[in-house]
């Protein structure tokens, strides 16, 4: 017994300390550059003043970035009921629970095993006198093929196992701010069509008031037939403007109740752009490292160090496997002394199996290292879409406000000759062409500047999002798993 118990404490030590055999891992250098871009699409990326800084981004909650209130109601409805966030939390739940699974490989499974038999034997195999019935009942406490993790063949598989859940939880963090973007996108792009049904409303009501008047103008005889008929296209055109964005308005609050996983009440929708409170202000700041930090590239490095260890479990299979078997029970022929003195028994047993010839360990090593191969191709194939989709949203920030001021003025210089032309055809000096011309101009100019005012505000939320913001909390009630750091996992 006492050689036993040394020899399980001897393996114990040894699991504990074991060695693995994966590669050191080493985080690559990223392939992009070490700064944003610059040039004249590119306001200054210093930190500006009383904005989030790049260090803060990641730490600003969604709650503290979008100050409309109705909009983080929205948010807020679409984290607790959202069906696709709901499965990103099961599928942390799922990954977390099988990493579980594959650490528990490395403690020994300690069984109680109750057995009984009877049995007779024929009378030529019996020795005279003794009898050719026998019985036999025990009970057995032990660990069965308890393999100890010598060369880090479980160790590296448990690594492994963390790592993918890891990297799940980190793809449900990326969920999150995906969603929150989207309900924010969707709920600007309401915003703006709903402002664009208005002025659709508008136009066919100024369209229709001119048709009358060029109507009238026809049956006296100062109007022409065609002038009349080109006041009826506007009246059409504005009609079927109003048909097209009363549909776009219906799919935009389809599109949000399918985000919010419920029908969202009409008191929390925007009735127009100009109703939505502006995000708060961030900036880039200088260094693209900050890309490492979103949750998707975080995600794809958790992948990494996945493959990398299941490389250390692969070549763990060359080396022998040891596995350890032991019993400590009691047995007896009659089931009332099972537990009487001097019925104790036990057992212990050591296997060394030690690969000769597998073609398939060979086989499996260059798999593992193939397919970190290509997980680090996809690694940084994720940063250089990171770095561009900043680069994108940060040229559109750099140049929206010229837009948007080049689109006011044009707006009200055609607002302006719109008005002229009308008071030179009402006045008989001009044809009604150059009132056509100047309304069809300053629809679409007011339809334009709609438009830049939804890209300003969506860029900022954009901003904000490949930045990695809207990701760090979590609503409770959401069914979302916190973060938890590896060294409470490994507790």
């Amino acid at each position: 017994m006492n050689r036993q118990i040394v020899f399980v404490l001897i393996a114990i030590v040894v699991l504990l300390n074991g060695c693995t055999l994966a590669p050191k891992y080493t985080r690559p250098n990223t392939p992009i550059p070490p700064q944003w871009p610059q040039g004249e699409a590119y306001e200054s990326t210093r930190p500006v003043p009383g904005t989030a800084t790049v260090a803060t981004v990641a730490a600003l909650g969604w709650q503290e970035f979008f100050t409309d209130e109705r909009l983080q109601n929205v948010i807020e409805t679409a984290l607790n009921n959202n069906r696709d966030l709901r499965l990103a939390a099961l599928n942390v739940e799922q990954a977390r629970a099988m990493y579980g699974v594959q650490r528990a490989e490395l403690l020994p499974s300690i069984n109680a095993v109750g057995a009984g038999s009877k049995q007779r034997a024929s009378s030529d195999f019996t020795m005279p006198g003794a009898p050719r019935t026998t019985r036999r009942y025990s009970v057995d406490l032990g660990i069965t093929a308890w393999e100890i993790d010598f060369f880090g063949r479980i160790r590296s598989l448990e690594k492994q196992a963390l790592e993918q859940y890891l990297a799940t939880e980190e793809a449900r963090r990326s969920a999150q701010i995906a969603i929150v973007n989207e309900v924010s996108r969707v709920y600007l792009a309401l915003a703006a069509d709903r402002e664009k049904l208005k002025l659709a409303q508008s136009t066919l009501e100024i369209q229709q008031n001119i048709y009358d008047l060029v109507h009238s103008q026809y049956q006296v005889g100062l109007a022409t037939k065609i002038d009349l008929r080109r006041a009826q296209t506007q009246v059409d055109v504005a009609r079927g403007d109003v048909a097209r964005y009363t549909q776009l308005v219906a799919q935009d609050r389809n599109a949000l109740n399918l985000l919010a996983g419920t029908t969202v009440p009409e008191g929390l929708l925007p009735s127009d752009l100009a109703s939505v409170s502006p995000p708060k202000a961030i900036s880039a700041g200088l260094s693209s490292e900050v890309l490492l930090h979103r949750p998707d590239i975080m995600a794809a490095e958790h992948q990494l160090k996945a493959a990398n260890a299941f490389i250390g479990a692969a070549r763990a299979a060359f080396f022998p496997r040891i596995s350890l078997t032991t019993a400590l029970g009691t047995a007896s022929d009659e089931l009332s002394d099972l537990f009487k003195s001097g019925k104790d028994t036990w057992s212990y047993a050591g296997q060394a199996v030690m690969p000769i010839f597998d073609a398939r360990t060979w086989a499996a090593l260059r798999v593992s290292k193939a397919r970190r191969k290509i997980i680090l191709a996809q690694y940084e194939k994720a940063i250089q879409a990171a770095f561009r989709e900043v680069a994108d949203a940060l040229a559109l920030r750099g140049t929206i406000d010229q837009q948007l001021s080049a689109q006011q003025s044009l707006v009200d210089a055609v607002a302006e000759t719109y008005h002229l032309c009308l008071e030179r055809y009402n006045s008989g000096v001009d044809s009604y062409l150059s009132v056509l011309d100047a309304q069809r101009s300053l629809y679409a100019a007011q339809q334009g500047l709609i438009s830049l005012r939804l890209a300003k505000l969506a860029s900022k939320v954009q901003l904000y999002a490949v930045l990695g913001g809207g990701g760090g909390q979590t609503n409770e009630r959401s069914g979302g798993s916190q973060p938890r750091a590896n060294s409470d996992l490994k507790s």
